[in-house]
């Protein structure tokens, strides 16, 4: 009788997490290569010739003193946290910025939007209290298309609403506040 086939063994790259041969398709291939000519060096034969062992040990150290330590060690200079998203994307940080939008619906019907005030530090749901008392109309908190949270108040208030947020919340400057027309961000000033 014939043997079971036994499951493939495969070896998983410690940088990126994937099989090590598909390393040089990942997102941090030349974050890869130290880890691969030490672990794995018959799948990439060329990357072996092309780093002579000098090389692969400096790379490999600074690999691995740059990795997360357990211990609470203190280090003189830190180096500045960069948020990444999957695919090895950088995450970019957000502009502090407020944006008043004008959406029309049926024709008639107004609809402004104010993005980015919680980046001021602004609760969102207390500025739509004060948006909504000011103005006489409704005003609640919704998440937009982008899954942040924006204000939207019923009725065209564009003409005082800058004049409102920069009198209200003293921290956002009038050169923060831009408005889209026509598809274009225009500052507010």
């Amino acid at each position: 009788m014939a043997e079971k086939p036994q499951p493939a063994q495969v070896l998983y790259c410690g940088v990126c997490g994937l099989p090590a041969e598909y390393c040089e398709f990942g997102p941090d291939f030349e974050k890869c290569k130290p880890w691969l000519i030490h672990n794995a060096p018959d799948v990439y034969p060329d990357l072996l010739k092309e780093a002579n062992a000098k090389d692969a040990d400096k790379v490999s150290d600074q690999l691995q003193s740059t990795s997360i330590s357990a211990g609470g060690g203190s280090s003189t200079s830190k180096p500045e946290e960069v948020k990444r998203l999957p695919g090895g994307k950088i995450k970019k940080k957000d502009k502090q910025e407020v944006i008043i939008e004008k959406v029309v619906r049926n024709k008639r019907k107004c609809i402004t939007t104010v993005k980015g005030l919680e980046l001021f530090g602004v609760k969102l749901s207390d500025a739509s209290k004060k948006l909504g008392k000011k103005f006489a109309t409704g005003a609640s908190v919704v998440k937009g298309p982008t899954e942040k949270e924006q204000i939207d108040v019923q009725g065209d208030i564009s003409y005082d609403i800058v004049e409102f947020i920069t009198d209200t919340w003293s921290d956002v400057p009038e050169a923060a506040i831009f408005f889209i027309e026509d598809g274009k961000k225009v500052p507010a000033v």
